[in-house]
């Protein structure tokens, strides 16, 4: 599994596309944009993508036919642009396979949160079914909600736990504040992102893990935080 999600990007608005991509990489997306639709179909034929924003109305090949065309190969989740709002333009664009859709103008805070919930969704069948994770000293019991370092059980709190649980499912991926409030906090949370942070600290300090020199939880400056697996095994 890839550190980061892949989005395709497909908007010919230059303006728009810049603050849209801004927006996703600042939640820790990788993303290709793309002005046009033959661009759009060239670059999901030469890459993977688990996700693709398609506008509707573009140059060389509509968003239509790409739509079509991608659903013709792949189930990639899309959410769909469109400057028009009335129900049978909204309704055809999800006929033609689109997961959702957005109509112009619209928040970039509010694309970012529906492709969280698309990505979610697409991706609930890919979590680990491992009742255990072992990185040296470090265990985690999923099943019996344990930690265990050194052979010594930690005494954490269920977000901690939750936390810990999570990052480590998948080493080296790197999640961002607010898919970890999502996931540890619960999709209803109303606080604020940092508040992850505070949990990030008091779950280092029981892990004996030193923020400046981490073995096990990374801070990914302006994104959020990885987990490694120690390489000789945790010391």
């Amino acid at each position: 599994m890839s550190a980061t999600r892949r989005i395709l990007l497909v908007e010919d608005e230059k303006a728009i596309r810049n603050a849209v991509t801004a927006y996703l990489e600042k939640e820790g997306y990788w993303v290709s944009g793309v002005g046009d639709g033959a661009a759009a179909l060239e670059a999901f034929d030469k890459q993977r993508f688990d996700l693709v924003v398609l506008d509707l109305m573009l140059p060389k090949v509509s968003g239509e036919d790409v739509c079509r065309a991608l659903r013709d190969s792949s189930d990639v989740p899309i959410i769909m642009l469109t400057a028009k709002g009335e129900l049978e333009d909204r309704v055809s664009g999800l006929e033609l396979g689109a997961d959702d859709y957005l109509i112009k103008p619209f928040s970039p805070r509010e694309l970012v949160a529906r492709v969280r919930a698309l990505l979610r969704r697409a991706n609930v069948a890919e979590e680990p079914l491992r009742d255990r994770l072992e990185y040296g000293r470090l265990v985690i019991d999923v099943s019996a909600h344990k930690v265990y370092l050194a052979e010594e059980e930690l005494d954490l709190t269920a977000s901690e736990f939750k936390l810990l649980a999570t990052l480590a499912r998948y080493p080296g991926r790197v999640y961002s504040r607010m898919e970890l409030v999502e996931k540890v906090l619960g999709y209803d949370f109303m606080g604020y992102e940092r508040t992850i942070d505070s949990h990030v600290k008091n779950l280092r300090a029981k892990l004996d893990d030193d923020s400046k020199n981490p073995t096990y939880i990374y801070t990914v400056h302006g994104v959020g935080y990885r987990f490694e697996a120690p390489a000789s095994g945790g010391s």
